[in-house]
């Protein structure tokens, strides 16, 4: 029997790495003003996993952000890592997807919170881009 395929990742310092399956229960782009503040950034995508599939190295600080909601990273750099909820989704674990070594392991399946996406992200196609700093 072969084992599911496996992504990895880490925090910013390399203080916490974790496993998790490339299989999600979703990998959701998430646009709500909570999510933005904590990372400071436009939108945060999530992998959903349960929590026994998730394999962690290190210890990372939790914060409760929310009455349910409690928010893991690392205490050295603050990377933001992961999101529990007991009361949305007992026994899994929010993955933040851009932590991964590879992120393009496990496409993005759909935007939530659309109602609090800030008005520019919508125009992000028109917006000159460049494959690295503009000199």
């Amino acid at each position: 029997m072969t084992s599911p395929s496996r992504a990895t990742g880490r925090c910013h310092c390399g203080n916490i790495h974790y496993s998790m399956p490339t299989e999600v229960v979703h990998h959701a782009l998430c646009h709500c003003s909570d999510c933005r503040r904590h990372a400071g950034a436009p939108l945060v995508g999530w992998g959903l996993v349960g929590q026994d599939a998730l394999e962690v190295s290190g210890t990372p600080k939790i914060y409760a952000s929310s009455e349910h909601g409690r928010r893991h990273f690392c205490g050295e750099c603050g990377t933001g890592l992961f999101y529990t909820n007991e009361a949305i989704f007992p026994g899994q674990i929010d993955v933040q997807t851009a932590t991964l070594d590879d992120p393009d392991l496990i496409p993005a399946q759909v935007q939530i919170q659309t109602a609090e996406r800030i008005g520019w992200m919508e125009k992000l196609d028109q917006m000159p881009s460049f494959e690295r700093y503009p000199g």
